[in-house]
C-alpha cells in the first residue's frame, strides 16, 4: 500500500462524512439554498487566495526546477479558479467583490493551519496539508459526475471537479507525495499524516460552515 493510500484509508470516516454532507448532496440534487452557496463561495474565494500562496511557498522549497515549475502551474491553476469564481459564480449570484471581506471562523482557522505549515514545514508536509483539498474535491466530482442539479451554478460546480484535467493535477500531487514519503523519516511521515488528517477535518468543517452560514459571535466582531 502506498503512503497516500494509507493516508486516504486513515481519513476515510472524515471523507465519507464530507461526500455525504447535506451541503454537497443538496448541490448534487439542486436543492441547496442559494444563501448557503453564497456564504461558501465567498469563503472559498478567500481560501483559494491563501491556497495559491501556499503552493508558491511549496515551490520555494522544491529541490529541482521541474518541481518548481509544476508548483507554479498549480498556483496558476488556483489563481484561474479564483478568477472564475468572481467572473462566473460571483456574477451570477450578484456578489460584489469585497476587499474587506472577513472570513468565517472555520475558513480563518483552516487557512491559518495551511500558512503555518507552509512557513515551518517541509515540502512533503505542505503537500500533505493541501492534498485533501485537491483529492476530496476530485472524489466528490467523480461521485456526483452524473447527477443533474438542473441549476446553472450547481451544474458548473459539479462539472469543474469531475473534469479529467483537474484529475491530472490531483494525481500529480499524490505521486509527488508518495515519492517524498519514500525518503522521509518516520517522524516526517508522522507529521505528514497529522497534517493530512487535520486538513481533512477542516474540509468537513468547511461544508458545515457553509451549510450553517457560520459567522463570528458578536463579542469578537470589531466595532463598525
Amino acid at each position: 500500500m502506498t503512503f497516500t493510500n494509507e493516508l486516504r484509508k486513515s481519513a476515510d470516516i472524515l471523507w465519507k462524512k464530507s461526500i455525504q454532507h447535506p451541503f454537497v448532496t443538496e448541490i448534487a440534487d439542486g436543492t441547496l439554498a442559494v444563501e448557503k452557496f453564497i456564504h461558501y463561495i465567498q469563503n472559498d474565494s478567500y481560501y483559494l487566495t491563501t491556497f495559491a500562496k501556499v503552493q508558491l511557498k511549496a515551490a520555494s522549497k522544491a529541490p529541482d526546477m521541474h518541481t518548481i515549475s509544476r508548483f507554479a502551474v498549480h498556483a496558476q491553476s488556483t489563481v484561474e479558479a479564483e478568477y472564475l469564481l468572481h467572473q462566473t459564480f460571483f456574477g451570477l449570484l450578484g456578489i460584489p467583490h469585497d476587499r474587506e471581506f472577513s472570513p468565517a471562523p472555520t475558513a480563518y482557522e483552516y487557512t491559518t493551519h495551511l500558512l503555518s505549515i507552509a512557513a515551518n514545514g517541509t515540502l512533503g508536509e505542505i503537500i500533505a496539508a493541501i492534498l485533501p483539498c485537491y483529492w476530496l474535491y476530485w472524489e466528490i466530482g467523480e461521485r456526483y459526475r452524473n447527477s443533474q442539479p438542473n441549476h446553472s451554478i450547481y451544474d458548473k460546480w459539479i462539472t469543474t471537479y469531475g473534469d479529467e484535467g483537474y484529475g491530472k493535477l490531483v494525481f500529480e500531487q499524490i505521486h509527488l507525495l508518495d515519492d517524498l514519503a519514500t525518503n522521509a523519516s518516520s517522524e516526517q511521515r508522522k507529521l505528514m499524516r497529522q497534517h493530512f488528517l487535520r486538513s481533512s477535518h477542516y474540509e468537513l468543517r468547511f461544508w458545515e460552515m457553509a451549510y450553517r452560514i457560520e459567522t463570528w459571535p458578536p463579542e469578537v466582531n470589531e466595532p463598525s
